[in-house]
C-alpha cells in the first residue's frame, strides 16, 4: 500500500493548499492540521481514504474530553477514519491487509529516564500553557498530559502485542508525538524540552513494520534494525512553519510503501 503522510500543516495560520499525491492509496493525517478545525474541510472530497490521528494543537483552548468526542464526530462526518486509541484494517491494491493503530501518544516526559522526569515536566509546562487546554475545568497541565500519555502507551502496547492470526499482513503505528529520540529535532538536541516532543517507545518499534508520526517540525525517514533481523521504518512528514523556514525541502507528494 502506498501512503501519503501529512502533519503539522497548521492551516490556522499557514498558507498551503493540500493536494493528493499521485499514486497514493491512502492519506494519513498525523495531527496539527488546523487548531481551528476549519481546514479539515479541505480533505472532505479526497480521492482516496483518509485516516486522521489528532495532534496536540487540535485540543488548543478546549476541554480534552469534549474535543475527543466533537472532533471525532467532525472527522467521521467528512467520511474519514478516526484513530485515537483505535485500529482499522485496510486493504491495498496488492491485496495485502494493513492494520493501522493510531493515538496522539502524548508526552510522558520519561524520554531521558525517570531521574530527569521532573526537569522534563518543568520544561513541558510552557507548552501546556500555550495550548490552554483543560480537563473538567482544570488546566491540562504537564502532569495531566503525562497521565493521558501513559493511557495512550498502555493501549498502544497492548494493541501492538495482539497476534495477527491471519487478520492482517503488516502493522502501521501512527502517533502524533515521536516514538524515539532518534526523531528529535536536531536544532534542539537533548534539552529537557525535547521530552515534550519525543517518547522513549523504542521498545515498541519491533512490533510495527512502519511507524508514522508528526509533531517535530522537521522530516525523518530512517530504519531501526531489530535482533531478529527485521526492521521498522520511521517516517515523519511534518511541514512546520514557513516563517521559520521549516517547510524548506518538504515534499508533500512523497509516497511511503508499506
Amino acid at each position: 500500500m502506498k501512503l501519503q503522510l501529512l502533519s503539522d500543516l497548521h492551516l490556522e495560520s499557514e498558507s498551503f493548499d493540500p493536494a493528493p499525491a499521485p499514486g497514493a492509496e491512502l492519506l494519513v493525517l498525523a495531527g496539527d492540521i488546523d487548531s481551528t478545525w476549519a481546514g479539515l474541510a479541505r480533505f472532505a472530497r479526497w480521492p482516496v481514504p483518509v485516516v486522521f490521528v489528532p495532534g496536540n494543537h487540535e485540543f488548543d483552548g478546549r476541554d480534552v474530553d469534549e474535543t475527543g468526542h466533537d472532533l471525532r464526530q467532525l472527522v467521521e462526518s467528512l467520511g474519514h477514519v478516526w484513530l485515537e486509541r483505535r485500529s482499522a484494517v485496510l486493504q491495498g491494491a496488492d491485496g495485502r491487509r494493513i492494520r493501522f493503530l493510531g493515538t496522539v501518544r502524548w508526552s510522558d516526559f520519561d524520554l531521558f529516564g525517570v531521574a530527569n522526569r521532573a526537569r522534563s515536566l518543568r520544561a513541558g509546562a510552557y507548552f501546556q500553557r500555550v495550548m490552554r487546554a483543560t480537563r473538567q475545568g482544570q488546566p491540562f497541565d504537564a502532569n495531566a498530559v503525562r497521565e493521558e500519555a501513559l493511557a495512550c502507551r498502555a493501549w498502544l502496547g497492548e494493541a501492538l502485542a495482539e497476534p495477527a492470526e491471519g487478520r492482517w499482513d503488516a502493522t502501521v503505528a501512527i502517533t502524533h508525538f515521536a516514538p524515539s529520540l532518534l526523531s528529535g529535532d536536531p536544532r534542539y538536541g537533548r534539552q529537557p524540552g525535547t521530552a515534550s516532543f519525543c517518547n522513549a517507545d523504542d521498545d515498541l518499534l519491533p512490533r510495527a513494520s512502519v511507524w508514522l508520526h508528526g509533531h517535530v517540525h522537521c522530516r525523518h525517514d530512517y530504519r531501526v534494525a531489530h535482533p531478529d533481523g527485521s526492521s521498522t521504518r520511521v517516517v515523519c512528514q511534518a511541514r512546520g512553519l514557513s516563517a521559520k523556514g521549516e517547510d524548506e525541502g518538504w515534499n508533500p507528494m512523497k509516497l511511503i510503501d508499506v
